[in-house]
């Protein structure tokens, strides 16, 4: 940098703040390319439901208009089409004038948690489409494949690692850039040029990349099973309605925030009962008589004879209407209940963090937050590897790594900055196992540096 007459002279920084930015260039050189793909692949997801509004309008909505037909003729109308081997998963009416009713049903022959989704017009009964859905929260195919790619670069279980480690480092590097901003701020010699873009880009976007790693950790394999233990320790844990029937305790039925997300809780059944459509008639009004308002809601039939059926509230939009209730479908008794108003803080923050980023919590002003985030996620990372290629190769082919800068911490921080990163992989085994190999990588850069100086120094 050019050096003013007037400015203080820089004081050289020290090795802890340069260990700090020796990681946080690692992680833009190793981590970049999957917060790249991670970044792409979540702007399109935000931009899903204007998408498939489009693209699925016909199946979606109904020009018809006037008294709409018992549920339990749509749901016949739909059995007609499917045929007697494929048993009902669900049925979702029609939430207001002018949308279709969606009578799921389990084939055997989609995938695990993958269902035939028939839509109904619910004022003539015809059919209107006749689509592949997704999860508990049943996606359009659309969103299905972004999703899956966003997720695991549709390489099934062993992709997730890719969507982890890019969740582990992004607020690792998110604070790191922060601390490296406020550090040369506090020296009075700001970052200019395409450094000084990387840098204010990321503060800009610092809350909304620490809340879109904390909530990604959520649904990660590993991070997040040790998340699912800590919130089921702490009583965390969201309730759902429990279904068996008679005096025998039983379990409370699955419930998985994330479903839509990764296809658990999946509503294919074993054993199932037969189903008469006029049952949906009859549970839907003993729900509604219980206080399930929401104009949005799914309709599940039991599992096996013992169970009840569930009504559920599915509006994720601000205020959230996730009410749940079990009906006896013999006696239309109310049999269990749970309330979103009941749920512990912590249990409705992870509700509306993971509503949040997936973009339906506050509509289409989340949508643009997400994107605003995802583009500035791609452009500084891209900055990022700019920055890198200018420089390179390094300037200073003695430029330590983190093992060697490691080694010139004082006492306490040379403790502390082990055990805190042994903490931190026990927690996101992703993070910590990376972290290992950028030692390693680290260390043969340098003994690479070594041997071409020992070289120089020969020739």
């Amino acid at each position: 940098m050019t050096s003013h007459p007037s400015a203080p002279a820089a004081k050289a920084p020290g090795p802890l703040l340069q260990l700090l930015a020796r990681l946080h260039f690692l992680i833009g050189l190793f981590v970049g390319p999957f917060l790249l793909v991670a970044a792409a692949s979540g702007l399109l997801y935000a931009l899903t439901p204007q998408l498939e509004a489009r693209l699925y309008a016909e199946a979606l909505h109904t020009p018809s208009r006037g008294e709409a037909l018992p549920l339990a003729e749509q749901v016949r109308a739909a059995q007609a089409v499917a045929g007697p081997a494929l048993t009902l998963g669900a049925v979702r009416p029609a939430p207001s004038a002018g949308d279709t009713t969606r009578v799921m049903f389990n084939d055997p022959s989609l995938g695990e948690s993958a269902h035939r989704a028939l839509f109904v017009d619910p004022v003539t009964g015809a059919i209107r489409g006749d689509l592949t859905v997704y999860g508990t929260s049943g996606i359009l195919p659309l969103r299905t494949a972004i999703d899956q790619f966003h997720r695991s670069l549709l390489l099934g279980e062993p992709g997730r690692l890719y969507s982890e480690l890019a969740a582990s480092w992004l607020w690792v590097a998110a604070l790191g850039g922060l601390t490296l901003w406020l550090v040369r701020r506090r020296q009075r010699r700001p970052a200019r040029g395409l450094r000084g873009l990387h840098a204010s880009t990321g503060v800009w976007l610092l809350g909304g990349l620490l809340f879109l790693s904390a909530t990604g950790l959520t649904w990660s394999r590993f991070a997040g099973d040790n998340i699912g233990v800590l919130r089921a320790h702490y009583g965390w844990s969201t309730p759902s309605v429990k279904t068996a029937l008679g005096s025998a305790p039983a379990p409370a039925m699955a419930h998985d925030e994330h479903a839509e997300h990764h296809g658990h809780g999946a509503m294919h059944m074993t054993m199932a009962p037969p189903q008469d459509p006029a049952t949906f008639n009859r549970v839907l009004a003993s729900a509604r008589a219980a206080g399930i308002d929401a104009g949005k809601l799914e309709i599940r039939p039991a599992r096996s004879a013992d169970k009840a059926w569930t009504v559920s509230e599915i509006d994720r939009r601000w205020p959230t209407q996730v009410d749940a209730v079990a009906v006896d479908p013999t006696s239309l008794q109310v049999v269990d209940q749970v309330r979103f108003a009941q749920y512990s803080l912590p249990a409705k923050l992870t509700r509306w963090g993971i509503d949040a980023h997936m973009g339906v919590l506050f509509g289409l002003a989340n949508q643009l937050v997400l994107v605003a985030i995802a583009l500035g996620l791609l452009v500084m990372t891209v900055w990022g590897y700019l920055l890198w290629w200018r420089r390179r190769p390094t300037r200073d082919p003695a430029q330590p790594g983190l093992v060697a800068l490691w080694r010139q911490l004082s006492p306490l921080p040379r403790l502390l900055v082990p055990a805190t990163a042994v903490l931190l992989g026990l927690c996101l085994p992703v993070l910590g196992g990376s972290l290992l190999l950028f030692l390693l990588l680290d260390t043969l850069l340098g003994l690479r540096g070594s041997a071409l100086r020992t070289e120089a120094g020969s020739a």
